[in-house]
């Protein structure tokens, strides 16, 4: 992933291309295909299948808590982040009285479980608006007291790159809310920054973006310390003690925490492919990944000041992401114009989002600024 014989093994679908859209979706490595054909290997046992599918979770459960900094019976699994958020809002049960806090640069699966609450249940929502692209601690303050229940953030914006100061949003969350539940999507950092917020009340990551999995997979990480609060009350099987015990009719005895967000049957395709990325993950080394592909990354905010392009948010040198973004008004020529060289961006009218991992290399991030300086 990190040289040129390792990316031209493991990443063969890359000779040709400039793929910097990882944001999106990521390209995975050839192991996660064998994982994925095992699985179908397995699954073409029938129930026999089974004997290998649930100890590939827990395997792949080990090893997410490795990534994620949290013991095993911390971690479990659901279909995607969109589901684990409903469920969470579900755990917490607000009522109207209750307050939310969520941010104008978080992807819509953590911001909305809490607008669409029936009426006569829903929580206050207060948005913590960036300001230059940036969310500055100093806004967050006066959105924050005891009724608050839940100020939901993501390490790294899915829209422009923008790392939050965990440490310090922790700190003024607990002083000035100290009733809230921290939630943290890690969505677009797992796999690709060194994580600093495993402390938080809840981590959730989707499966298919820099942890170079595929679809299918939603990751949950509880620490003890909030399991009891943070337990669901859906209903399901794969989340109950007693789901085929006499009573269980008559009571439902859910799993606490973590464990109570796998409600039904592990999406084991899903979970055989992020076991063997997240393993491919940890023999490279996030902390080496990192230190690949930032600057890189520099080198994005750098070029498109050269050519008078202001990223949507600024390079931030001791707090680094994987995602460069910015406007322009011809961004549907200037994408035209990138694929006509294979170069892959993520582009929405109006914006394009650059994304770079570790099997980025410097050379695609020159083809791209020369292709944009053209372009212009």
């Amino acid at each position: 992933m990190l040289t040129d014989s390792s990316r031209a093994a493991d990443f063969p679908s890359l000779k040709g291309i400039h793929y910097l859209n990882t944001a999106a979706e990521s390209i995975p490595p050839l192991c996660v295909n064998e994982a994925v054909a095992e699985y179908m290997q397995h699954k073409s046992f029938g129930m026999r299948g089974r004997d290998f599918h649930f100890p590939r979770v827990e395997e792949c459960r080990e090893i997410t808590a490795k990534h994620l900094g949290l013991n095993t019976d911390e971690v479990s699994f659901c279909s995607c982040s969109s589901e684990a958020y409903n469920l969470l809002a579900n755990a917490l049960d607000l009522k109207p009285q209750h307050e939310v806090v969520v941010t104008d640069l978080d992807f819509p699966a953590g911001a909305t479980p809490w607008l669409t609450a029936p009426e006569h249940s829903r929580p206050v929502s207060r948005l913590w608006r960036s300001r230059d692209g940036a969310l500055n601690l100093v806004d967050l303050a006066s959105l924050l007291n005891e009724r608050t229940k839940l100020v939901q953030v993501s390490l790294v914006s899915f829209y422009n790159g923008h790392r939050i100061p965990y440490a310090k949003l922790r700190d003024m969350v607990r002083l000035l809310a100290p009733n809230a539940v921290l939630a943290v999507d890690v969505t677009q950092a797992l796999g690709r920054v060194v994580l600093d917020c495993q402390d938080a009340d809840i981590l959730i990551s989707s499966t298919h973006k820099w942890t170079l999995g595929i679809h299918g997979g939603g990751v949950i990480g509880i620490p003890q310390k909030s399991a009891a609060r943070l337990t669901t009350k859906a209903g399901g099987w794969y989340h109950l003690s007693n789901a085929f015990d006499a009573d269980r009719f008559e009571n439902a005895r859910i799993k606490p925490g973590a464990l109570s967000f796998s409600v039904g049957m592990p999406s084991f395709a899903a979970l055989y492919a992020l076991n063997a990325s997240l393993r491919y993950l940890d023999q490279i080394g996030v902390a080496k990944i990192a230190a690949h592909a930032d600057p890189l990354v520099a080198r994005v905010h750098e070029g498109l000041r050269e050519l008078g392009i202001a990223p949507l948010c600024s390079a931030q040198p001791d707090n680094p992401s994987g995602i460069v973004a910015f406007r322009h008004e011809n961004t549907t020529k200037i994408n035209e114009a990138l694929l006509a060289q294979n170069i892959h961006v993520m582009h929405q009218v109006g914006r394009i989002r650059i994304a770079l991992h570790g099997y980025n290399t410097m050379e695609d991030v020159e083809k791209l600024l020369a292709a944009l300086r053209s372009a212009l």
